[in-house]
């Protein structure tokens, strides 16, 4: 089991009147891939954030390859095993260069050169921007943008991915290539997305959010076809 979370709950601020995630239980599987569906607001992004360590949990419990992200000891390695794309990959690109950008996390966990070099030039060849090594971030288009953030990240070599709105700005050669190149992984994946065609293509399973509960959690086909609980569910 890559991921188990078990009564997750989560307050942006304890003074705050309701609760953002409320008693969420689920499991992920290696190599199984996920959609993460739900209305704006229903805590997709909060839940993908709380899994990284980064929104710290109400109540309930997280683990993650047997690491738990409230241990501030275990947190920096369960980073490196899990992996997020944002889904402004502005938020992620801050360096100079895509090299720059996509060698960050790599530095940052004291990696040495001929390792670096190795898994850059094999990563940047497997998603098609070897050309822009050398190139400005910030002269990117937004599906180049999308294919660094992805590149920075998986050169971690993480066993957990996970994507907020991975398609979105995205024209659809761009869209098309993204779903080609994320269906090649062979990562866990937890996909939060608005995108229902790609959910369906991507991932056999769905997790259905609703004002921050777990309203379904079922076979990607049976849950996509059930138009009146997608309607319930505001999507």
């Amino acid at each position: 089991m890559v991921l188990h979370v078990k009564n997750l709950s989560v307050q942006y601020l304890k003074t705050a009147d309701r609760l953002i995630l409320q008693d969420i239980s689920f499991s992920l599987e290696p190599g199984e891939r996920v959609a993460l569906i739900g209305a704006n607001g229903a805590g997709k992004s909060t839940l993908l954030l709380t899994l990284m360590g980064i929104i710290p949990l109400q109540g309930g419990d997280i683990t993650l390859g047997g690491m738990n992200p409230t241990d501030k000891e275990q947190l920096r390695r369960l980073r490196q095993a899990a992996g997020m794309v944002f889904q402004n990959p502005e938020d992620q690109l801050f360096m100079p260069t895509l090299l720059e950008d996509v060698s960050f996390g790599l530095r940052n966990y004291g990696f040495d050169e001929k390792t670096m070099e190795g898994r850059i030039t094999d990563i940047l060849a497997r998603l098609g921007i070897s050309r822009l090594t050398n190139r400005l971030s910030h002269t990117l288009s937004g599906g180049e943008k999308r294919l660094a953030a992805l590149a920075g990240v998986l050169v971690m070599e993480p066993s957990l991915l996970l994507l907020d709105e991975p398609s979105s700005f995205l024209d659809p050669r761009s869209r098309r290539t993204l779903i080609r190149i994320l269906d090649s992984l062979p990562q866990t994946m937890l996909v939060a997305t608005h995108d229902l065609e790609l959910a369906q293509e991507l991932c056999a399973r769905i997790l259905l959010l609703k004002e921050g509960r777990l309203f379904a959690d079922g076979p990607a086909q049976a849950l996509l076809q059930d138009h009146a609980l997608l309607e319930q569910a505001g999507l």
